[in-house]
């Protein structure tokens, strides 16, 4: 059933139950599973959530609050941000970026882990997931303001990068797709609260061509196209429609009119997320929440394409009270 409501929904059929989902911060998920009486491992089928993503991506720690992931970059988690954390240090120059070794995919880890969640009995939409997928990868490893700068000054580097990240993201999404997952999750941040952190035309030459290859392998197999981005992102809109785009998550209404952007895009895309972590969950009144849910589903939801969700992972600023009451509404 869960299942169906997704599938109903990107199909922009109109559906009686609109799917969800809610993901939490690891401080918010232990803090709520407390509030509520559950283990943690039980955050999600409590939660009723429509959708699974895998994450392909590797590391591990390799000192107290220091990750380092499978491109080797190092992140310090030892601050506030106890899940993504800080690059210690760029570990591509101008100097090595030509012989810089880009990692193999583990492909029976991928093979594995892509097996057990479509055996896991939930009746969900399964998604691949590869975060950082390009633009974020390269900047982990190059540094934003040095990457930025590549794209005007050594678009060498910068295509040389993201051939590479492309290349290996290809990899995992071949072996995967030789499962029966429903389609890919991609995680790749293009923009701020006004605007593109990049001109359209530089995301065009630099980031678009390589994500139409990933967009294109996974579409050639029927499967579905997500993709999650923050900010303000309606200059590329249109142009991730043209490379096969079906769900753009995370869709912040502090930065859209969700009306005009249902009117604009809806037609061709779905629209997960809407609910904002930023604006109205830390602050409001459970009622209101609700209030506030239903309005974003009135807009977004009508003659389908919605998903339902927070615009982000669920801070630890959020009121336990707050994270019931949206699950118990859609639920309910």
């Amino acid at each position: 059933m869960k299942k169906a409501q997704v599938l109903n929904a990107i199909a922009h059929k109109q559906i009686d139950k609109i799917p969800h989902m809610i993901e939490l911060t690891s401080e918010k998920q232990k803090s709520f599973c407390d509030f509520v009486g559950i283990d943690i491992s039980e955050f999600f089928d409590y939660a009723g959530n429509c959708i699974q993503k895998l994450e392909y991506g590797t590391g591990e720690y390799i000192r107290d609050g220091f990750y380092q992931d499978n491109y080797g970059v190092i992140w310090n988690r030892s601050g506030i941000d106890k899940d993504i954390g800080v690059v210690t240090e760029e570990l591509v120059t101008e100097e090595n970026y030509l012989g810089f070794k880009f990692p193999t995919p583990d492909i029976d880890r991928v093979k594995n882990l892509t097996q057990t969640l479509i055996s896991d009995g939930r009746d969900t939409v399964k998604l691949g997931k590869i975060g950082m997928t390009l633009f974020e990868r390269a900047w982990s490893l190059r540094g934003m303001e040095n990457l930025l700068t590549d794209f005007y000054l050594n678009p060498e580097l910068a295509h040389h990068l993201m051939e590479g990240i492309c290349n290996y993201n290809l990899q995992i999404i071949d072996y995967a797709l030789e499962f029966d997952i429903d389609g890919f999750y991609f995680g790749d941040d293009y923009g701020q609260q006004t605007g593109l952190m990049m001109s359209p035309d530089t995301w065009r030459e630099f980031i678009k061509p390589y994500l139409k290859k990933m967009f294109t392998k996974v579409k050639s197999r029927g499967k579905i196209v997500a993709l999650h981005s923050c900010g303000n992102i309606t200059d590329i809109l249109g142009d991730l429609i043209e490379i096969g785009l079906d769900i753009y998550q995370t869709v912040q209404p502090e930065l859209y009119n969700l009306a005009d952007l249902k009117a604009n895009f809806g037609k061709d895309l779905s629209f997960w997320g809407a609910i904002s972590t930023q604006r109205d969950m830390p602050f409001v009144k459970p009622d209101e929440l609700v209030k506030i849910m239903q309005e974003t589903i009135d807009i977004l939801g009508k003659d389908g394409g919605y998903i339902v969700a927070p615009t982000h992972q669920v801070p630890p600023d959020v009121p336990n009270e707050n994270i019931a009451a949206f699950i118990n509404y859609l639920k309910g």
